[in-house]
C-alpha cells in the first residue's frame, strides 16, 4: 500500500485540509499519515474562528518518523499557518523526499486575489520559495499571481494570460505547474497547466456548476493525490480530480439542505472511487 503525508490543518468544521484530505485519500486505497499544522475551529471564511498552532509540535514529529525509518511515496501540503512552517515544510520534503516521492502543494493561501486572514506578501514569497521543492504546484489564479507579485486579473482571466502566469510559476522550479478553477471560452471550468520538462500546455474543463464553496481546491487536490499514488499519470490525476470536484460541487448545488461553507464531497466518494476503477 502507498504511503503518503498530507501537511496542513484542522479546521474541525467546514469540511476543508486535513477533514478533506485524510477522508479522501484514505478512500482511495492510500495510507494517509497527517502533519496538522494548527486546529482552527471553523475555516477562515467564518468570522471570529480559534486557532490553535502546533508549529512546535512538527519538529519533534519529523525527528521521530525519521529514526523509525519510515518512507513516504508522497508528500501533499495545503494550508501552513506561518513562515516558520514553511521553513520546517522545507526540512519535510528535504528529509523525506526520495527517489520515486512526489511533492504535491496547494499553497493554500488566497481567493478573489486577497490572502486569508494573517497572512501578508511576505509570506506569499516564502511560499512560492517552497514551491521550488515540489513536482506539481496547485495554485489557483489568485495564490498564483500572489507568490509571482503579478496584478490579479480575476477569476475570469483569459487563456493567454493563465498561460503567461504559468510560464513564470514554471520557473520558480517544479516541473508541473497547474492553476485550478480557471474558466474556457466554451463555459467550462477547470485547470489549466505547464509541463516544464516537455514545454507543453494543458488543460481539461468540466461543466460550470453556479455554486460556489470553500474547499474545493482542497478536494480537488486530495484526489489528484490519491490518483497519482494509484498509478494515473499527472493529466489523469488531475482530470479525475476535476471530475470528482464537479461531481461535489453539483452535488450540493442539487442539495436542498446544501450549506455555503462546503460541498457534499462525502456523497460522491462512491464516483470517485468508479473514477479510479476501485
Amino acid at each position: 500500500m502507498k504511503r503518503i503525508i498530507s501537511i496542513q490543518d484542522v479546521s474541525c468544521l467546514g469540511k476543508c485540509s486535513l477533514t478533506v484530505a485524510l477522508p479522501i485519500i484514505s478512500a482511495m486505497g492510500v495510507e494517509t499519515t497527517i502533519i496538522p499544522t494548527a486546529v482552527l475551529s471553523t475555516h477562515t471564511m467564518f468570522q471570529g474562528f480559534t486557532f490553535r498552532d502546533l508549529t512546535d509540535d512538527m519538529d519533534p514529529i519529523k525527528d521521530h518518523w525519521k529514526k523509525e525509518g519510515f518512507k513516504f511515496d508522497a508528500i501533499y501540503t495545503g494550508y501552513l499557518g506561518s513562515e516558520r512552517q514553511i521553513n520546517i515544510v522545507a526540512d519535510y520534503f528535504d528529509t523525506f523526499k526520495s527517489e520515486g516521492t512526489v511533492i504535491v502543494m496547494d499553497p493554500a493561501m488566497a481567493d478573489n486575489g486577497k490572502l486569508y486572514p494573517g497572512f501578508d506578501n511576505n509570506f506569499a514569497k516564502n511560499m512560492a520559495s517552497l514551491c521550488s521543492k515540489a513536482d506539481i504546484i496547485l495554485p489557483n489564479i489568485s495564490e498564483a499571481c500572489l507568490m509571482l507579485g503579478e496584478a490579479y486579473p480575476g477569476e475570469d482571466a483569459d487563456e493567454e494570460t493563465v498561460k503567461g502566469l504559468l510560464l513564470k510559476l514554471s520557473e520558480l522550479g517544479a516541473r508541473y505547474s497547474v492553476i485550478t478553477g480557471t474558466e474556457f471560452a466554451d463555459g467550462t471550468f477547470g485547470f489549466t497547466g505547464y509541463d516544464k520538462e516537455t514545454k507543453e500546455f494543458f488543460k481539461y474543463g468540466t461543466k460550470k456548476v453556479p455554486w460556489k464553496s470553500h474547499g474545493t481546491g482542497d478536494v480537488f487536490a486530495s484526489a489528484a493525490t490519491g490518483a497519482l499514488m494509484n498509478g494515473f499519470n499527472v493529466y489523469d490525476s488531475l482530470k479525475v480530480a476535476a471530475d470528482y470536484t464537479c461531481a461535489c460541487i453539483n452535488n450540493t448545488y442539487e442539495d436542498p439542505d446544501k450549506v455555503d461553507y462546503a460541498v457534499n464531497f462525502e456523497a460522491e466518494i462512491p464516483y470517485l472511487l468508479k473514477l479510479i476503477n476501485k
